[in-house]
């Protein structure tokens, strides 16, 4: 007998469970989430698709991390000659990095599995789709259902990586970035679509562990959201590790190919064909909603699938609440851990805060690190904010000297009225690190001349900041001053 029930109806037989919140996705807001209100003395159901951690965790920041760490090992061994070592010809294990990585992945799930377990939480392993506002029903891996009732209900469902309409893209294998992590042999020629820093973080480890790479941007540059200076010294240091960067170049179709597969091609020269043994898409990632059954909760998306929301991260729908990358906004594991701080806040705390106002560093984990928080120098000319910017090359810092370590700048973007920090870009070693010394004196109110004044251990990273705020600035003129016919 056929079974004609809609997919939003809960089968009859199952059973209902109520609770006081559910949380769907055991990323890095929905677990700390549904922690907290355990904690508090409710009573929570977290539902996970996959595996617990989110994307951070098990496709994202701790396994390319931990191969990038592995990368840049090959990468000094091959350099241990300009430091007076001798350790003659480098080899890569790749199936013995892919192991470390594995191994650091699964410390890291656990982890978080046992957080959840000591604090509580009932976890079901399942997937989620929403029968009304507050109703779920979750299909088990067995292939029965639960059906479950809360007043609060938060999203954190995440995204995956986003899949370009190229005609062939299905036929030649193609990898996202979680296929790539899973490989068990290093690819001998590796073609990557996209130019953003999944793209890059990729293509340069991969160049390290002895892969022939070619990374094809569309835009006329990489990192067309960074100052030029900037986007150009990364490429140039990524050209330096052996990878090939064509920018101006939009994929038009794949094939099966002898050996590995073809990619047509248009550039600013003509159309022509590249050849591969793999292909990642690194085009960008697309929100986890469109098997949520959001209709059936009433629950809004704007036109790429983001669930819309208010300051408190409330959707439209009351006590329905979406949280990291799911709702939009900046793709990052540290925004989506402060999206849970502000529902924490406001649901336990009686404080309010939104995430519309917060100023969120992030860092490609190229080498050199690129990180930036606030304005760079084309922020605020476009913006046309009288301001002074500071640059200093990394070659001048003495940090960097010694170590070997001279490839690219630090620059700070400062208010011309007050002295204080708009924004910062590090590009260097260790650059995220240096950045979060400039986060906390732009969070404390610091001038350009309380850095240039101040007493920093040498020879540090840090001390950098004494002669960047020494240099020349570069004078931003406002609106105003832009248009005094004087």
């Amino acid at each position: 007998m056929s079974d004609d029930r809609s997919p939003s109806t809960p089968p009859a037989a199952e059973a209902l469970t109520r609770c006081d919140a559910l949380v769907l996705g055991a990323g890095q807001a929905g677990g700390p989430l549904a922690r907290a209100l355990t904690d508090a003395g409710r009573r929570v159901v977290l539902v996970e698709a996959t595996h617990v951690g989110g994307t951070c965790v098990n496709e994202g920041c701790t396994p390319t991390k931990t191969m990038i760490a592995s990368a840049r090992v090959a990468h000094l061994a091959r350099r241990a000659g300009e430091y007076g070592v001798h350790a003659g010809k480098v080899h890569v294990d790749f199936p013995a990095v892919q192991a470390r990585k594995d191994e650091v992945v699964a410390q890291f799930r656990s982890g978080n599995e046992q957080g959840l377990t000591e604090a509580g939480v009932e976890v079901v392993m399942g997937r989620a789709r929403f029968t009304g506002p507050h109703a779920v029903q979750v299909a088990l891996p067995d292939g029965t259902h639960r059906a479950f009732e809360a007043p609060l209900v938060f999203i954190n469902t995440g995204a995956r990586p986003t899949w370009p309409d190229l005609p062939g893209l299905q036929d030649v294998d193609a990898l996202d970035s979680t296929g790539l992590l899973g490989l068990k042999e290093r690819p001998e020629k590796l073609l990557i679509l996209g130019g953003g820093p999944v793209a890059l973080e990729f293509a340069q480890a991969f160049a390290r562990f002895g892969s022939d790479v070619t990374v094809l941007e569309r835009g006329e540059r990489l990192l067309e959201r960074e100052d030029e200076d900037v986007a150009a010294a990364l490429t140039e240091a990524l050209t330096a590790d052996g990878v090939t960067v064509l920018c101006g170049h939009q994929a038009l179709e794949a094939r099966r190919a002898e050996g590995g597969l073809s990619l047509r091609v248009r550039g600013p020269k003509g159309e022509k064909t590249l050849h591969g043994t793999h292909l990642l898409v690194a085009v960008g990632r697309t929100p986890n909603t469109d098997d949520l059954g959001l209709d059936a909760a009433g629950v809004e998306v704007d036109d790429h699938g983001h669930i819309c929301v208010n300051d408190d991260l409330l959707t439209g729908v009351d006590g329905v609440y979406a949280l990291g990358d799911v709702r939009g906004g900046p793709a990052y594991t540290h925004a989506a851990y402060d999206d849970y701080r502000i529902v924490r806040d406001a649901l336990l705390h009686g404080t309010h805060r939104s995430w519309r106002d917060r100023l969120v560093p992030y860092t490609v984990f190229t080498d050199p690190e690129l990180a930036r928080i606030g304005l760079d120098e084309q922020g605020a000319h476009e913006q046309e904010r009288p301001a002074r910017v500071y640059t200093l090359p990394m070659s001048k810092v003495a940090r960097a000297t010694e170590t070997g370590e001279t490839r690219g700048l630090i620059r700070a973007v400062v208010e011309a009225s007050t002295d204080r920090l708009l924004g910062a870009t590090v590009l260097g070693a260790g650059g995220g690190e240096l950045l979060s010394v400039l986060q906390v004196a732009l969070h404390g109110g610091l001038t350009a001349a309380d850095l240039r004044e101040g007493i920093f251990s040498h020879p540090t990273w840090s001390e950098a900041l004494n002669n960047l705020f020494m240099q020349d600035p570069v004078e931003v003129p406002g609106a105003q001053e832009r248009n005094d016919p004087r």
